[in-house]
């Protein structure tokens, strides 16, 4: 079914509906172009949200950047920022693939109908400048027919009149003759424009009318499909942001999944662990009756010199209490102002980083040195003293990085020996096991005991963790439940206690009895204790 067959009378219709097709096509296309600056303001929205919440500070510099937690959250905005990202590109493809371009179809199918209706127009005007010459000619004829009739009537009645000249019969008969030669050619003519009128209407509604409706249905009919189509972008530009969309979901997911409480609470410790022991019992102080106070080695409360310190000294109490506000301290360049453990682990990075600042160094001097080389061997490649200043520059680079180097190794011996003092001295119990080390503490107490009268001697820091270490091991001597491996460098400086490298496995001999001790023995020979919190255990 067509058109041009079944509305071949409905031309204004066809005008109204042909109209209104474009005018929905416009309609959508203004649709679209309205959806396009939501998704571009939604996704500006959502940028400027994840630049919000982004941390100012880069992440080497920002401790909270090494817990998952905020690992995770910046993870969920990084994935945020690339849903934002799809977004732009689904506004993207909508406002080329829609707006653009169905808007230049659309004033193609305007140019193409106006053609069309002022093809039909132009048939119906001719049709209509057919007919008013047919009417014409209709009406001419019957005038004319009426005069001849008349004419006639006239020459009859002339004729019978006795009274009538024979001039004026002759001259009436010649006039009716005249007229009636006139009907018959006005009656020629008007059956000729009939003629002509009743073929010009059929090739005007079987024929040209036909066609330009038909030429209108395809018209429309492309402008529907293309429509259609049109629709079908909608769904198409989602559907190629999905995967990727999908993606960003997933990465979500996977980032509320890398949240590690555990892990978050050892980084806590690793960032803020101080290294100090923990301050010892306060000794009793009686004022009721004058007497020298022994000090304790144990109490933060005496000073080292063995002088009782002053009643109220407000120094001592600050140490004391780790919960109180904090003066704020200057930075040094050695980080001596932080706790030993965080000044070991600041002193650790530095050194890492000069090492790599000194192999890139001594790396471009060789780089320099071969590409000398080659000047010399070939100088048309270049000048070898062009290099010159570099390779000057770059020695005096690597001797600046070597002192650093070696500054930092100084400091970090310096930091590590204070953190293995603080933990040979103040990490065990005061009443460990008969088995294990005992602590330097509970034997300074324990001499306190014996002699109130006097502070304990310097001497007795240097006491054998275990007198009879010897005699244990000659005596009992035991097969390994385990083994482990030196997790830092131990010095054992002190008797009962044995040396160990980095990295160094090592045979369990005995596990830790609650006194942060542990026995272990070497490859090559030797047994002795050391430090639990420096090793990584595993038992038979």
């Amino acid at each position: 079914m067509d058109w041009g067959t079944e509305l071949w009378d409905q031309f204004e219709v066809l005008e109204r509906h042909t109209q209104w097709g474009l005018d929905l096509l416009d309609k959508y296309v203004k649709f679209v172009k309205e959806r396009t600056e939501v998704e571009q303001a939604y996704a500006k929205q959502l940028r400027s949200l994840v630049k919000k919440y982004l941390p100012k500070r880069p992440a080497k510099d920002d401790p909270d950047s090494k817990f998952s937690q905020q690992q995770s959250f910046l993870q969920i905005l990084q994935e945020v920022n690339d849903f934002a990202g799809q977004r732009e590109l689904v506004a993207e493809n909508l406002s080329v693939r829609v707006c653009l371009e169905l808007a230049k179809y659309s004033q193609e199918m305007k140019q193409e109908r106006k053609l069309h209706f002022q093809e039909g127009r132009r048939a119906q005007q001719q049709l209509e400048n057919g007919f008013k010459q047919l009417e014409n000619s209709k009406r001419k004829f019957e005038r004319d027919c009426r005069e001849a009739e008349k004419a006639a009537q006239t020459a009859e009645r002339l004729d019978q009149d006795i009274n009538a000249t024979k001039a004026d019969v002759e001259k009436a008969k010649q006039q009716a003759h005249l007229r009636s030669h006139m009907a018959e050619e006005s009656k020629n003519e008007y059956a000729a424009q009939l003629q002509r009128f009743n073929r010009d209407q059929a090739h005007f509604y079987f024929s040209q009318m036909p066609q330009i409706f038909d030429k209108l249905q395809d018209m429309d009919e492309r402008r529907a499909s293309r429509l259609g189509a049109g629709y079908g972008l909608l769904s198409e530009a989602e559907l190629q942001v999905v995967p990727i969309i999908a993606k960003c979901l997933e990465g979500m997911k996977v980032a509320s999944d890398a949240v590690n409480a555990k892990n978050d609470s050892q980084v806590l410790i690793e960032l803020h662990k101080s290294g100090f022991a923990r301050p010892g019992d306060l000794e009793f102080e009686d004022f009721s009756q004058p007497m020298n106070r022994a000090p304790s080695d144990s109490s933060l409360g005496t000073p080292s010199d063995g002088r009782p310190e002053l009643r109220g000294t407000s120094r001592s109490r600050a140490k004391r209490w780790p919960f109180g506000k904090k003066n704020k301290t200057v930075a040094t360049e050695d980080f001596s102002h932080l706790p030993p453990e965080q000044q070991r682990k600041r002193l650790l990075q530095q050194l890492e980083e000069r090492n790599r600042e000194l192999q890139k160094e001594v790396d471009q001097r060789e780089a320099l040195k071969k590409m000398k080389d080659v000047y010399e061997k070939t100088p048309q490649m270049g000048d070898p003293a062009s290099l010159e200043p570099r390779i000057t520059e770059t020695l005096s680079n690597i001797e600046r990085l070597k002192l650093e180097v070696q500054k930092y190794e100084a400091w970090l011996a310096e930091a590590e020996s204070r953190v293995l003092s603080n933990l040979s001295r103040h990490s065990r119990p005061p009443d460990p096991p008969a088995s294990a080390p005992p602590d330097d503490s509970h034997n300074s107490s324990r001499d306190h005991k014996e002699s109130p009268e006097g502070p304990p001697s310097e001497d007795s820091q240097d006491t054998p963790i275990y007198t009879e270490f010897d005699e244990d091991f000659e005596e009992e001597p035991t097969s390994p439940i385990g083994h482990c491996v030196a997790i830092y460098h131990f010095e054992g400086s002190s008797e009962g206690t044995i040396s160990m490298a980095e990295g160094e496995d090592l045979s369990l001999m005995e596990e830790d009895k609650g006194d942060g001790w542990t026995r272990v023995r070497r490859k090559h020979g030797g047994e002795g204790y050391v430090p639990t919190s420096y090793l990584r255990v595993t038992l038979n």
